[in-house]
């Protein structure tokens, strides 16, 4: 597998020459380009379809095959099958093939459905992802994975498929609302817990600089997220989940739930902090997770700014979670949770009552939390 990662800082300015050397084509003719761009994006930069369109018409070696598209980001994007009717339709309206280049830019949403019609197209078209969103950039743009909501189900219908390049434009973060902004590293606190402890206490002694956007410690918790979630994805031996457990899945199958019990009013960075407040407090309950980290765990993820509670845990809904997640995978139903930093543990059933008395905890965390607020 060849995963190209490249970090810069303004992609369509003064590092254009990082982006063009993913473009390969051969001598004889050059590399064809379609993009297309998450609608809020290109109104929070209303100058940056202008600057696409004027670079890769003035490079030599490309051609943009055809005007820079729009699409809406968030769920949305996910949820239309128009969508991805228009975006097929698209593709053979320009002539597309398997060596020509789709670039997606946007957040994690669009990349996954855009990815999507790049992967069935002739089979694959050339994918070329720059995340838009600090969810996206530490964790699903480097990520196999392409997919889009179908009988009201998270990523029901998807693909495998390796991005052919994804390039982490730092230029390209500057419009998130800060919400959207802090979304991206609950991310960032499920890999460390499961695969790095220095990354952890980083987190933890600097997520309000992070939430705060200062430099350099938001760029750096990007960068090492990436990193981390690239090495599993590329030297884990399982990049297509041909095996029952997902470890980069950790607080995800109630997560995903989540979101769709809330309609999606919850981000799906939001939706995994809180999923992953709930599997903290069940692995310390249940395979005793030192409590010290449980707290630490909250700590960090409350410093971000990110939710660790919501209404939609009180009811039985968010149970139907674990049967939709063991289907999505197949096989016997496999959650990663954690018996201390850097130690995942797999289990294959999860005790209702512990679980509840865990979303009892976490719980009280979120109105002790809410009550010092005020």
């Amino acid at each position: 597998m060849v995963h190209r990662l490249r970090f810069t800082e303004d992609c369509f300015g003064q590092d254009f020459d990082i982006l063009k050397e993913v473009f390969e084509h051969p001598a004889h003719s050059p590399a064809r380009i379609q993009v297309w761009v998450d609608e809020g994006v290109a109104q929070a930069d209303n100058s940056l379809c202008d600057r696409i369109a004027t670079r890769l018409d003035q490079a030599n070696g490309l051609e943009l095959v055809s005007d820079v598209e729009l699409l809406p980001g968030g769920e949305r994007v996910k949820n239309d099958t128009r969508i991805i009717d228009h975006l097929l339709a698209s593709i053979n309206r320009d002539n597309l093939d398997r060596r020509s280049y789709i670039m997606a830019i946007g957040g994690g949403a669009l990349l996954d459905a855009v990815g999507y019609a790049a992967a069935i197209a002739h089979r694959g078209i050339r994918l070329v992802r720059l995340p838009t969103s600090t969810l996206a950039q530490a964790d699903s743009g480097v990520g196999v994975k392409n997919a889009v909501n179908w009988f009201g189900k998270k990523n029901w219908k998807g693909t495998f498929a390796t991005p052919w390049a994804v390039v982490n434009d730092r230029n390209l973060l500057h419009g998130l609302s800060d919400r959207d902004y802090r979304c991206g590293f609950s991310e960032a606190v499920k890999v460390a817990l499961l695969k790095n402890p220095v990354f952890f206490h980083f987190l933890a002694d600097n997520a309000s600089a992070i939430a705060n956007r200062k430099q350099p410690y938001a760029s750096e918790a990007i960068r090492q997220s990436v990193l981390l979630h690239l090495r599993h994805i590329t030297q884990g031996g399982d990049p297509f989940e041909m095996l029952q457990a997902r470890p980069l899945d950790f607080g995800h199958w109630s997560a995903h739930k989540l979101e769709a019990i809330t309609d999606y009013a919850l981000r799906h960075g939001e939706a995994v902090a809180i999923g992953i407040a709930v599997d903290v407090a069940y692995s310390h309950l249940r395979l005793g997770l030192p409590s010290e980290i449980a707290e630490q765990t909250i700590s960090i993820l409350q410093n971000l700014h990110l939710p660790i509670w919501d209404v939609a845990l009180t009811g039985e809904a968010v149970f139907d979670g674990l049967e939709e997640f063991r289907q999505h995978l197949g096989g016997q139903l496999t959650i990663t949770l954690v018996e201390d930093l850097g130690y995942p543990r797999d289990v294959h059933s999860i005790e209702r009552s512990v679980m509840r008395e865990a979303i009892s905890w976490v719980a009280g965390k979120h109105n002790l939390h809410s009550v010092k607020a005020i």
